[in-house]
């Protein structure tokens, strides 16, 4: 009992260096994010600017396919501040959030170390595989939405106007909420075929049910694209809803590998019983 006991306590001390550790790396680079104020929010504002790198990539492609409709008109939108401390409260979250996430590699090693001697060398081998699947599928969907959602999304509803009367003016709490809404929305969204796998895993979910339902999926994608990019243009609509349904097909294809191992798996077992109930008879 005793050494269980100390067992219990010396993995829950583990985990609080694990968690002391995280703590410090984090307020680091929070801190470095927090000093590095121009650097920060020149990233985090550059998608307001009308010479963001996408909108001149549009007018580039505009360009080659003589199509002047995607190339976008210019705008200006000033971002306000309302509240006396709004400002300073964003300077902080924004550097904390920033943190978070360039130290979450950090973060996920510590985790996978403290978890990793509990598991077995092929659950230690896919579950590295998972999590930097995860990972690298969580990023891209955060920088999809950087490069694409988000300021195409900002453009639109920040220079839409009901009557020239009324003038935008947009608080700058709006827009990191926006931004930061929509980049943990994508983030959350390109994590599909993880998700898809650990439903297979656990019997939720079959390739059969999926390919049944494509038809839906697709309509959801598009609706759910045309929410997000609420433009006229059937391009920026396609360059949404396309990486998302090829996420839709992966899903399946993973699920179906999935499958088809827990099938393998299954045999395999029969066999073996079937194996050992013959040994049992000619024993007897």
């Amino acid at each position: 009992m005793s050494s269980e006991e100390a067992t219990f306590w010396d993995h829950l001390d583990e985990l609080r260096k694990v968690f002391f550790r995280i703590l410090i790396v984090v307020v680091l680079f929070t801190i470095i994010a927090f000093v590095n104020k121009g650097v920060l929010f020149d990233i985090v504002l550059a998608p307001h600017n009308a010479d963001f790198v996408t909108y001149r990539f549009f007018c580039s492609l505009a360009a080659v396919l003589e199509m002047p409709s995607l190339c976008p008109s210019y705008f200006h939108v000033d971002l306000i501040s309302t509240q006396l401390t709004s400002q300073f409260v964003i300077h902080m979250t924004t550097a904390l959030y920033a943190g978070i996430i360039v130290a979450s590699p950090y973060i996920l090693y510590q985790l996978f170390r403290f978890i990793s001697p509990a598991l077995y060398a092929n659950e230690k081998k896919y579950s590295r595989r998972v999590v930097s699947y995860a990972f690298v599928l969580f990023f891209a969907g955060v920088l999809l939405n950087y490069f694409l959602i988000f300021p195409l999304s900002f453009r639109f509803l920040a220079t839409y106007q009901i009557s020239p009367e009324v003038i935008n003016t947009i608080t700058i709490a709006s827009y990191m909420d926006t931004f930061l809404m929509l980049s943990l929305l994508m983030g959350i969204t390109f994590e599909l075929p993880v998700i898809a796998y650990f439903f297979a895993k656990f019997g939720f979910l079959t390739a059969g049910f999926m390919k049944k339902y494509r038809k839906h999926a697709v309509v959801v994608i598009l609706v759910i694209a045309a929410i997000i990019t609420p433009t006229s243009d059937i391009f920026t609509l396609l360059l949404v809803s396309v990486p998302v349904y090829c996420l839709y097909e992966a899903s399946i294809w993973i699920v179906k590998k999935v499958s088809a191992g827990k099938n393998i798996l299954g045999n395999g077992n029969d066999n073996i019983s079937e194996v050992s109930d013959s040994r049992f008879v000619e024993g007897k």
